[in-house]
């Protein structure tokens, strides 16, 4: 059994379902001693700018901010796809506390170290 978990979200605020549990099945992860990262793509790149994820919940009443809290104060990665972040005109400035650029090779290295849930 793989002690690494990497989480990779491709959606974003048009589902706030998918995208909250993706941040909480990283905290659970982590939880469980699990090596730990998240990598956004696509539209979930939207959720690693500042103030975002603030108001998304799932329709369990589950917030995705308090699961962002928890990745943050454990230094969880939040990896952000450079690329998709760029087209989308956002920058290092604009992320949240924790999140950083990565791009693909990080993405495809994260996969083979481990298990990989993609949402």
């Amino acid at each position: 059994m793989t002690n690494t978990v990497t989480i990779a979200l491709s959606c974003g605020t048009d589902n706030p379902n998918r995208a909250t549990r993706a941040f909480m099945l990283a905290t659970v992860a982590h939880k469980e001693g699990k090596q730990t990262a998240v990598f956004l793509l696509d539209d979930a790149v939207y959720l690693a700018r500042k103030g975002i994820a603030d108001q998304l919940k799932a329709a369990t009443g589950d917030n995705a901010d308090d699961h962002i809290a928890y990745l943050q104060a454990h230094q969880v990665p939040i990896l952000v796809c450079t690329p998709c972040a760029k087209s989308r005109q956002i920058g290092e400035a604009d992320l949240i506390e924790g999140a950083r650029m990565a791009t693909a090779p990080e993405l495809i290295q994260l996969a083979s170290d481990g298990a990989l849930i993609s949402l």
